[in-house]
């Protein structure tokens, strides 16, 4: 055997043995029966190339498989407690001594499970209220999580089989129910609108307009709705009349220390300014189209300016030229990421003007911040209201405004380092998660109490 055929054998054999598993072959089942074969083919040849490249655990995180997923789960247990009349139970008491918050989610997307989920559950934690979480498809934690609650947030949850089946187990046992939501994905004038979507074949972009109504049905279906951001919130109230409510993310304690060690451990000075840009999703070299010129001319100008591409983005859009002075890390875990970007010494974050874009959250500020690296952001979303322009970042109106902040933080490295500090003290003492309105409305609060 000769070295590239090594070289193709080694990466084959760890994806036959990642991918050919007993959850997987029960998810792509559930992906036929619910989404059709072409879209569950698309999903199964997009999760083989993640496994080919070695990030596929980034993107599909393992979750427990129970050993049924059907919307029949509950119903033998439903009809004896009905011919035992006792299938109408009481509301739960609910006191300050007795609080007990299940959230039933949709886990499988790190960031958003990170953001969303995790964080909120440490956060009621923190705040003396027991909360625990479960995937929507993990059947016997979620219905046990449910049988203990007082009250159940719903995160991205779509209207399925599964879905309604443990919504109307908790409408059964009169829990108040919050859903939760980071993306438009209830609106088809987002997805129609939004740039990235040029990145997705034609059958998973038409996948993602029809399942719409599905998370609309879930969300007005809830007594009420929290988002990520303002603009979020501006854009869910066209469709819903439930009141709707701003919990915003924010850095908590794993990425507050995952930050510090990223930080601790960067390599020494070796000279070179880099303009790090991460993406998440595939998509964002749309977003990236907005200030590519002014990247490729800010980066060619000096010789030991480099660009750092973190994660997913296509690289043919870019010159032979920047290409050369182009570093690329793909995303493996949290902490590799964070550890990448902690080389960077600035952070930049543009975004396309659309109605998706506009709902941004400012995650990215945040990871930034974490390990002390200051942000340049778009004024789209709600990027702009985490940098304190001039102190822990630069806010760009323009083409101009990026030359310009570019140029102050590379002609200045001092400059720099104070503003990746202020970041960071910024991000401790303003975004750490404290029961604060523009972390969390007072509503939501006191819907726990």
């Amino acid at each position: 055997m000769t070295a590239v055929d090594t070289n193709i054998a080694a990466p084959l054999m760890r994806v036959l043995r990642q991918s050919i598993r007993l959850s997987h072959l029960r998810r792509f089942e559930t992906a036929v029966r619910q989404d059709g074969w072409r879209l569950a083919i698309a999903k199964t040849r997009h999760f083989l190339g993640m496994h080919w490249r070695g990030s596929a655990h980034t993107v599909l995180r393992e979750t427990t498989t129970p050993s049924q997923q059907t919307p029949q789960y509950l119903q033998g247990t439903w009809q004896q407690l009905a011919r035992g009349n006792a299938f109408h139970v009481s509301p739960p008491q609910r006191d300050s001594t007795h609080r007990f918050v299940a959230i039933i989610g949709d886990l499988n997307l790190p960031q958003c499970r990170k953001y969303r989920v995790e964080q909120l559950a440490g956060f009621w934690r923190a705040h003396d209220v027991p909360c625990e979480f479960a995937h929507y498809e993990d059947l016997p934690r979620a219905t046990r999580l449910l049988s203990l609650a007082t009250h159940v947030v719903e995160y991205r949850l779509p209207a399925t089989p599964l879905t309604e089946m443990l919504r109307y187990e908790a409408r059964r046992l009169r829990l108040p129910i919050l859903y939760d939501i980071d993306d438009p994905l209830f609106s088809v004038s987002a997805y129609e609108t939004y740039g990235n979507m040029s990145a997705i074949d034609p059958v998973t972009k038409q996948h993602f307009v029809e399942q719409a109504p599905k998370y609309l049905s879930m969300m007005n279906g809830a007594d009420m709705i929290s988002v990520s951001t303002p603009g979020l919130a501006q854009h869910a109230a066209l469709f819903s009349s439930r009141p709707i409510h701003l919990r915003r993310n924010f850095a908590d304690p794993v990425t507050l220390t995952a930050g510090a060690r990223a930080r601790a451990k960067r390599p020494e000075n070796d000279g070179a300014f880099r303009v790090a840009l991460a993406s998440g999703s595939k998509g964002h070299e749309v977003d990236f189209a907005e200030i590519a010129d002014v990247i490729e001319a800010f980066i060619m100008a000096a010789p030991k300016r480099r660009l750092l591409l973190l994660g997913h983005f296509n690289k043919t859009m870019l010159s032979k030229s920047l290409l050369a002075r182009t570093d690329d890390v793909p995303f493996s875990t949290y902490e590799a990421y964070l550890a990448a970007l902690a080389r960077a010494d600035c952070a930049v974050m543009p975004l396309a003007d659309d109605l998706f874009n506009r709902c941004k959250s400012a995650v990215r500020v945040i990871d930034a911040a974490a390990v002390s690296v200051p942000s340049i952001v778009s004024s789209v979303g709600d990027l702009a209201f985490m940098v304190t322009h001039g102190d822990t970042g630069y806010v760009a109106q323009s083409s101009a405004d990026w030359l310009t902040h570019l140029s102050s933080l590379a002609e200045s490295p001092d400059r720099a380092l104070r503003m990746g500090v202020a970041a960071r003290e910024a991000l401790e003492t303003v975004w750490s998660g404290d029961a604060t309105p523009h972390i969390i409305d007072p509503e939501i609060l006191e819907w726990v109490k």
